[in-house]
């Protein structure tokens, strides 16, 4: 059994890993997008666990205190895991980057798999991460175009990223269900 989430103990886990300041103050604001989005889905009627929301997005790029390539998905699960985090927990950090190449994860001694978000959250986090940048919000258009120019327009992380668009689009409608795009109405410093 995984220890309870708690955001504290996330916080804590990530000055304590050596995540620079840049990394944890991302993880914060992808924290509190994720947690605006899923708060929107629960108001549509979905059962959203907003504790590994919270927790799942605080923890995403831990790995980051480690290395800035996609291995950082791994090794943060890994360490994650480590800390007895539940699996739920495990699995968002292993999910944020939206997919990977089953051929990566088995570089990094992960099973052949793309590492999809599957669930709700994984893919409310993994929005949400996409979405953040810097201290500012982008548009759904400009971090698919980001994401494209990176990794190119077949890549999985692409594929799933509009899928994930697409279905909190159905879910909430224009927006966080005041017809405005996920990002919009908050001020850069609340992201």
């Amino acid at each position: 059994m995984g220890k309870p989430l708690d955001r504290d103990r996330a916080l804590r886990m990530l000055e304590e890993a050596g995540c620079p300041p840049e990394v944890i103050r991302h993880c914060q604001r992808v924290a509190h997008l994720a947690l605006r989005i899923a708060r929107a889905c629960r108001e549509a009627g979905l059962d959203v666990d907003l504790d590994l929301v919270e927790v799942g997005a605080l923890l995403h790029d831990i790995g980051r205190a480690r290395t800035h390539s996609i291995g950082h998905v791994f090794i943060g699960a890994e360490m994650v895991r480590e800390a007895g985090f539940p699996e739920e927990v495990v699995r968002a950090v292993l999910t944020h980057a939206c997919g990977v190449r089953p051929e990566v994860a088995e570089r990094f001694g992960w099973p052949r798999d793309d590492y999809a978000p599957r669930r709700l959250e994984e893919k409310i986090i993994a929005y949400a991460d996409k979405l953040v940048e810097g201290r500012g919000i982008l548009s759904f258009e400009e971090a698919l175009g980001k994401l494209v120019e990176r990794l190119g327009p077949g890549h999985p992380a692409v594929k799933n990223l509009i899928k994930i668009h697409e279905e909190l689009r159905a879910i909430l409608g224009g927006g966080l269900g005041q017809g405005r795009p996920a990002g919009e109405g908050l001020r850069p410093e609340q992201a």
